[in-house]
C-alpha cells in the first residue's frame, strides 16, 4: 500500500511511532465503548491499561511484525486495523494465517462503509505479509461485529478464551480467504 490513500473525506495510511498517543486515546475509547456495558469496570480498566497504553502503542507501531492501518476522516482519527504475525489457535488449520488483531471503527462512522474499505486494506497488509488467510478472535457476545465479519466472508472454525482483566470470555475464531489484488471484500 502507498503511504497514504486517499477516499473522497478518507485518509487510509500506515501508523507510525508519531501516532501512538493519538492511537492509545482512540483505542482504549472506541474499545471501552465497545465493551464496557457487559464488563466489569475494575476489569475493564485492568484490560485498558494493559493494552492500550501509550507505551504499548508505540511498541505495536514500532514492531516490524504488526502493520497498523489508521483511517482519518478530515483528519479525525475514525478508525484502525491492526495485523500480527502471530501463532494460531489449533482450530485455525489454514495455509498462511495471519492474525487481524484488533479493527474498531468510530460509532459514528458505523454504517458508512467505512469498515468495508478498511477491510480491503487488511487483505492488502495480510498479501504484503505473505499470508493466504486472515484469523481473528471476536467476542462470542459480539453479534454485531460477527455479523459484519460473517458479511466480509470470515467463516467460524472454532473458539479460544480472552482475558479482560481477570475476566476468562470466549472470542469466537473466524479465518477469511485473502482476497487477490484488487476486488471487493464486500
Amino acid at each position: 500500500m502507498s503511504a497514504k490513500k486517499q477516499m473522497g473525506d478518507m485518509i487510509i495510511c500506515r501508523g507510525s511511532v508519531d501516532d501512538a498517543a493519538e492511537l492509545a486515546d482512540f483505542a482504549a475509547r472506541t474499545f471501552e465503548e465497545a465493551f464496557s456495558e457487559d464488563n466489569d469496570p475494575e476489569n475493564l480498566q485492568a484490560h485498558l491499561s494493559t493494552n492500550y497504553g501509550l507505551e504499548q502503542q508505540a511498541a505495536e507501531l514500532a514492531d516490524t511484525d504488526v502493520t497498523t492501518i489508521l483511517v482519518r476522516s478530515k483528519e479525525v482519527l475514525t478508525a484502525y486495523a491492526q495485523i500480527r504475525l502471530s501463532p494460531p489457535p489449533p482450530c485455525v488449520t489454514y495455509a498462511s494465517p495471519i492474525e487481524l488483531h484488533r479493527f474498531y471503527v468510530d460509532r459514528q462512522a458505523h454504517g458508512t462503509g467505512l469498515a468495508s474499505s478498511l477491510m480491503l486494506e487488511v487483505h492488502r497488509a495480510v498479501r504484503e505479509f505473505g499470508g493466504s488467510h486472515i484469523w481473528l478472535g471476536v467476542w462470542e457476545r459480539n453479534a454485531r461485529a460477527i455479523a459484519f465479519y460473517k458479511k466480509a466472508k470470515f467463516v467460524d472454525v472454532g473458539s479460544q478464551f480472552y482475558l479482560v482483566g481477570a475476566d476468562r470470555q470466549v472470542d469466537r475464531v473466524l479465518v477469511a480467504s485473502v482476497n487477490p489484488e484488487s476486488p471487493s471484500v464486500l
